[in-house]
């Protein structure tokens, strides 16, 4: 009879980087979530700098966000049927390529604005395809009882790059200009590139059918689901309100509580919690993780109502921590709860289906956020906004599918 000591170790699950798949795709999506988060400032800056005007801006980013939205059904069918590791592939050589344009471009002195909202709008494309294959891959080089561990490094991954990521935007905007960080970016999806030719990945193959019957299949798992078609419901309306405070937060922190630098340590603040959410969510193992997902959601009322006030900058700046370390915790455990959940081989078209939910929602917020303010005041669309997600997260604890959803109780080392 096996010690208890060495029964315990035996199926203690193995750490996620130690196997050499995983530890390659985790190389490659740290150093791209890295290098994007250097581009939000350089891709404003370098805008602003060629033409002076706000409206361009927008319409640059509009030019990555619309393909996106449009093509991500359509990504989610290629990657189940291709394959998530090809599909990643070709969708990192195609965003390296645009980066590369947009920094040579940039460092040429006479930027077009038409050729870089072009690039843009080729590299939103492709993310449309890139978005929906990153479970798949977890799924494909990743056992089950490892999951949580690896979207929980992701989660920290991606965490860390949102907090050190404006600040090298700034320093290699500041030491080299603009187009040295497209340059970076460019770099990052060629190592990811390189990462992703080196990994195997585990995949269903499908059988040859129409395109429709395939998004057909893909929005029939959601809806056979009630815990996924609610939740998406209740992801799609905290997008919306975080949209209205990402639109009405930076002139009040400006106007009523203290300036800029406010508004600095607001984001700051937001991306640290972001990681500490993220590092308690790769240990955390919730019996319900559907309800306790949602449930942290609900956190993010707090910034919303205190915003909607305005409270003091510094209970401003400590709720938005806060409302960030809930959705670093919701995000990794989502993931793993739909990667253990949905079958492998529609699980890129069901993840595509969240992602066009949730971003399909942003939009509306920044369209609807002024509106709202110019007729009632920035506090009123806050605090009707603080309502909304707040009643929209418990209310996912009343849906049976959310209140049953419950993961196994993992036996004891001496089986009892």
């Amino acid at each position: 009879m096996p010690h208890p000591e060495h029964t315990q170790r035996l199926q203690r699950p193995q750490h996620p980087l130690r196997t050499r798949d995983f530890r390659l795709l985790f190389l490659g999506r740290s150093l791209t979530l890295l290098g994007d988060a250097v581009i939000p400032a350089a891709l404003a800056l370098a805008v602003l700098r060629a033409t002076g005007s706000a409206s361009a801006l927008a319409l640059v980013l509009a030019c990555a966000m619309v393909p996106k939205l449009v093509l991500l059904p359509l990504g989610g069918v290629v990657a189940d049927r291709v394959g998530a590791r090809r599909v990643a592939l070709v969708t990192d050589v195609v965003r390296c390529a645009s980066q590369l344009f947009v920094g040579v471009q940039l460092l040429g002195g006479d930027p077009s604005l038409a050729l870089i909202a072009g690039a843009e709008a080729a590299g939103g494309a492709a993310s449309a395809f890139s978005v929906p294959t990153l479970s798949p891959l977890i799924t494909g080089t990743v056992a089950k009882e490892g999951r949580a561990r690896a979207n929980g490094l992701l989660g920290t991954a991606e965490s860390a790059a949102r907090l050190g990521g404006p600040a090298l935007a700034g320093l290699t905007i500041w030491a080299a200009g603009p187009g040295w960080a497209f340059l970076l970016d460019a770099a990052t999806f060629a190592v990811s590139a390189v990462t992703l030719l080196l990994v195997r990945v585990r995949r269903v193959a499908l059988p040859k059918r129409s395109l429709r019957a395939d998004l057909a299949e893909g929005w029939a798992e959601v809806r056979a689901r009630d815990w996924y078609w609610s939740s998406l419901v209740v992801h799609a309306i905290w997008n919306f309100t975080a949209s209205v405070l990402m639109t009405l937060g930076p002139a009040l922190a400006v106007e009523e509580l203290g300036g800029e630098g406010v508004w600095i340590a607001v984001l700051q603040a937001g991306a640290v919690g972001l990681l500490v959410g993220s590092l308690i969510a790769a240990r955390a193992h919730p019996r319900r993780p559907v309800l306790a997902a949602n449930l942290a959601g609900l956190l993010y009322v707090l910034p919303l109502a205190l915003f909607a006030v305005p409270a003091p900058a510094p209970v401003v700046v400590g709720a938005y921590a806060l409302a960030m370390a809930g959705l670093g915790f919701l995000n990794p455990l989502w993931r793993t709860t739909v990667q253990n959940a949905v079958p492998e081989h529609v699980l890129a078209r069901v993840t595509s289906y969240d992602w066009l939910v949730s971003l399909g929602a942003m939009p509306l917020g920044y369209a609807l956020a002024p509106l709202a303010a110019d007729a009632w005041g920035a506090g009123t669309p806050l605090a009707a906004s603080a309502a909304l997600v707040g009643a929209a997260c418990l209310a996912t604890a009343a849906v049976p599918g959310v209140r049953r959803f419950t993961v196994p109780k993992t036996p004891s080392p001496s089986g009892t």
